[in-house]
């Protein structure tokens, strides 16, 4: 037994995690056994216990391929999730720091929305959310019109595709946006806070690359993108070029197997990547630590 594990039901699926403003860890997953989103706010910093509570009990929600959480300006959760039951894209904010209940609001309801949704906060303090539209297969956009987030600014990004998203905020303070269009890896830059345009841009088009791709900016201010190119089985990372990341460096970071699906990455303390993935060779959880900003292992300086 793990301590401050939720073992209720077959529960943790979609999990997302920040750090609240009181430094403490804020997760949201899936209860699939009951349909329920939850969360946990954990009691320390190493997370031994939490308290954990069900914060969305209407209907199944809280799967569709992730749950995305930030901590807004008032330093309160902000969780971006999908109603399975009504095909939605909701947002929960967090009515305090345990978040034991929350103010939730279905924010768009335009056909079958809100799959693989993602969340970051915005330099103007409101939450910036990318996420699928299924009926159409699009990307869309909702840039949150308060803090608690019960409106949004919509807009449909690219009518291309927009499949498994991750979102961030750039150096310049706009959204930088990674997904998978049909077998290519592509990215928008926001041309404003709302982010009702953007500059698209076909990144990597080498084979069936872009799955479950995952977006940080680096101590240099550019992206870097971590991601799995499925017809070699590689870990792969793309490092922009530009701040609008119309063009970048790419590079196979991890070769041996099967291995890149399901990433994640973040920016350390030291500034370079740290990204976490799948072995689907061996089953492993794998992590790698970029040796320098372009996570390459042959730069050499003269």
């Amino acid at each position: 037994t793990i301590p401050g594990r939720d073992a209720e039901g077959n529960v943790g699926d979609m999990s997302g995690i920040a750090v609240g403003a009181d430094g403490l860890g804020l997760i949201a997953y899936y209860d699939s056994t009951n349909g329920n989103l939850k969360v946990a706010h954990c009691s320390n910093t190493n997370c031994t216990s939490a308290t954990i509570t069900a914060l969305d009990t209407g209907g199944d929600v809280g799967g569709g391929d992730h749950n995305s959480v930030t901590i807004g300006s008032d330093g309160l959760g902000l969780i971006s999730y999908y109603d399975e039951t009504n095909a939605n894209l909701k947002v929960a904010h967090c009515s305090n720091t345990n978040c034991t209940s929350a103010t939730i609001t279905a924010l768009d309801t335009g056909g079958d929305v809100g799959e693989e949704s993602t969340v970051t906060m915005g330099p103007d303090g409101l939450g910036l959310i990318a996420y699928l539209d299924s009926t159409n297969t699009n990307l869309k956009v909702a840039h949150c019109s308060n803090v608690n987030c019960t409106s949004a600014t919509i807009t449909t990004l690219d009518t291309a595709g927009g499949a498994m998203p991750s979102v961030t905020i750039g150096s310049d303070g706009l959204g930088l946006i990674s997904y998978k269009e049909g077998s290519r890896l592509k990215v928008a830059h926001c041309s404003d806070t709302n982010c009702t345009a953007a500059t698209i841009t076909d990144l990597d088009t080498q084979g069936n690359v872009g799955d479950h791709s995952s977006i940080a900016v680096g101590a240099d201010g550019l992206g870097l993108i971590a991601y799995y190119d499925e017809a070699n089985g590689d870990l792969k990372v793309a490092h922009c070029s530009n701040i609008n990341c119309t063009a970048a460096t790419l590079l196979a970071v991890d070769t041996g197997g099967s291995v890149g699906d399901g990433t994640s990455i973040t920016t350390g303390a030291d500034g370079l990547g740290l990204i976490a993935y799948v072995d689907l060779t061996n089953l492993d959880l794998k992590v790698a630590h970029c040796a320098n900003q372009f996570c390459s292992p042959y730069l050499r300086r003269r």
